[in-house]
């Protein structure tokens, strides 16, 4: 195999088809990424829950939706097996034409499902089957458009080139969060409750025609040209993906070191921001998701600005001080999130510290009823959103305060907690706390941006052209399904058995420290393969 650069110097792109190269690439994305997305934005909100997943439970409904969300994420490395394979073989243009395709009809579908109050179990059934299919369609979506828009840049250019691939995943989610806000604003609260929510899903039958009609447009990749006109394609690249020389290593880096670090910051960033908002702090839920949207519309920049910079200074040193810089600020950026977002409930955590004791207080997430009393209670606070701390004493007591609660019913617990400060409506934040919330939000979307924004060229680079889409695919949906995918389900169960609201990002923090280490050991930056070291 050989370093397939030559082909960039025989055939370089004009400025208008490098244009189309990366418009048609990174608006693809946008709509693949919305079509993904869409289902997280409305699972955080409840409405998937309530809708495919009714357990009689609130806390049940919210891990199951977003156990569904996971599973789309459980899938994508198959896709990338699958389409990582037909890439290599039959080229890129046509691999990610088939990817938008299935991710388009299957998110229209998930739109189509009745409720499950009207088919019973069918109806999550036929919910999970969808987000497998988005799941194997967006395994081949990232590689193919990465690859294509790497294999068309300029020596000196492709991160710049490929950062507007990496800004067009977040073009998704914010496309998402429109899209819903948008059909909120148009439609009453009764008529989006009772089935105007689905309108998200079918929308994107609009997307994939305008996909279709750009991508259509363009030309096979320069590099995979020339290997086909020379006989250098990879016979199985599936195969030779773990049988070239030194690949194994590359693509252990590529998994635990790039795709698992990066992935768990931007969705931290991006749904875990929402959620917490939402649910932990009880802003009100169209508050929250303009909030959300603004600030990864406003963060945007730093995705090209990162990407850019990494064709200057080299692709590892943005990402390794990336990774330093979330251990030393993601707590203190959420807290000052927290602070701003809900003051009166966050002055009462700390002024009145809920503690609820007893000899055996086991609380289990996924039941429908605590069997326990002291379960019960736990259950009770964690729907709430009101952060608790357990003690073991020989019989069952809540304080709030260090003041004994003599009513523990429902009611009796919420006129405690209402004596004590806590305001447990659904809340608006001033205008100045506003401004705190978006510079925290601007703030984790920089720790996104400088791990994200030059990981296309990176990955691209690191591997040999003739395997270049199965090698970068595999490890990154690898890193980014089970790492990333199932971020919001097991912060989710963190936060629920522990009673913290903050409990949750201990596991951003594991797998960014995991991706640190790997990173500074593992990355040869002389290996990446890059025009302008040919």
């Amino acid at each position: 195999m050989t370093d397939g650069t030559a082909a960039i110097e025989q055939h370089q792109p004009t400025r208008g088809e490098i244009r189309l190269v990366i418009g048609a690439s990174a608006l693809g994305t946008v709509f693949e990424w919305y079509d993904f997305f869409i289902y997280g934005t409305l699972a955080a909100s409840g409405i998937i829950g309530r809708t495919f997943f009714p357990a009689g439970n609130e806390v049940v409904q919210t891990l199951l939706a977003w156990a569904g969300f996971a599973v789309g994420f459980g899938f994508r490395p198959l896709g990338a097996v699958l389409f990582g394979y037909l890439g290599d073989r039959l080229g890129r243009k046509y691999t990610f034409l088939v990817t938008i395709t299935l991710m388009g009809i299957a998110t229209a579908g998930v739109g189509l499902i009745p409720s499950a109050a009207t088919i019973g179990w069918l109806a999550p059934m036929l919910v999970l089957l969808l987000r497998i299919a988005q799941g194997l369609a967006l395994g081949g979506e990232y590689g193919g458009a990465a690859v294509y828009v790497a294999e068309h840049s300029p020596p000196g250019k492709a991160g710049f080139y490929t950062s507007f691939i990496q800004a067009g995943v977040v073009g998704g989610f914010i496309l998402s969060l429109a899209v819903v806000l948008a059909t909120k604003g148009v439609l009453s609260a009764e008529t989006w409750t009772a089935g105007g929510w689905r309108f998200p899903f079918l929308f994107s039958v609009a997307l994939l025609a305008v996909s279709l009609w750009m991508r259509l447009k363009l030309s096979e990749s320069p590099v995979f040209i020339r290997m086909r006109e020379e006989g250098e394609r990879a016979r199985n690249p599936l195969v030779e993906s773990f049988t070239y020389p030194g690949n194994i290593r590359r693509m252990l880096v590529a998994l635990f070191g790039i795709a698992a670090g990066l992935t768990v910051i931007w969705y931290t960033a991006m749904f875990t921001v929402l959620s917490f908002l939402q649910t932990t702090m009880r802003v009100e839920e169209t508050a929250a998701q303009l909030l959300t949207g603004a600030g990864a519309l406003m963060g945007v920049f730093w995705f090209v600005f990162f990407g850019k910079l990494s064709d200057r200074v080299g692709r590892k040193k943005p990402i390794v001080i990336g990774y330093i810089l979330t251990l030393i600020f993601l707590f203190p950026i959420f807290w000052l999130m927290g602070a701003a977002a809900n003051p009166e409930l966050s002055r009462a955590a700390r002024a009145a510290p809920v503690v609820v004791s007893g000899p055996d207080c086991r609380y289990d997430p996924f039941a429908a009823k605590q069997g326990e009393r002291c379960g019960q209670l736990l259950d009770y606070f964690s729907k709430k959103g009101v952060a608790y701390t357990k003690h073991k004493t020989p019989a069952v007591a809540v304080s709030i305060a260090g003041d004994p609660v003599t009513d523990v019913s429902p009611a009796g617990l919420d006129a405690a907690l209402t004596k004590a400060g806590y305001n447990l409506d659904k809340v608006r934040p001033s205008l100045g706390n506003v401004l705190l919330i978006l510079f925290a939000i601007l703030c984790i979307g920089a720790l996104s941006g400088i791990t994200y924004g030059p990981v296309a060229a990176l990955l691209s680079e690191l591997f040999p052209p003739a395997i270049r889409y199965s090698s970068l695919s595999i490890p990154y949906h690898l890193g980014t399904g089970y790492f990333g995918g199932f971020l919001p389900f097991i912060s989710q169960y963190i936060v629920a058995k522990t009673g913290d609201p903050y409990s949750g990002l201990w596991y951003t923090m594991a797998v960014t420290l995991l991706a640190l280490v790997v990173t500074v050991v593992g990355l040869n930056e002389r290996e990446l393969n890059r025009a302008d070291r040919a």
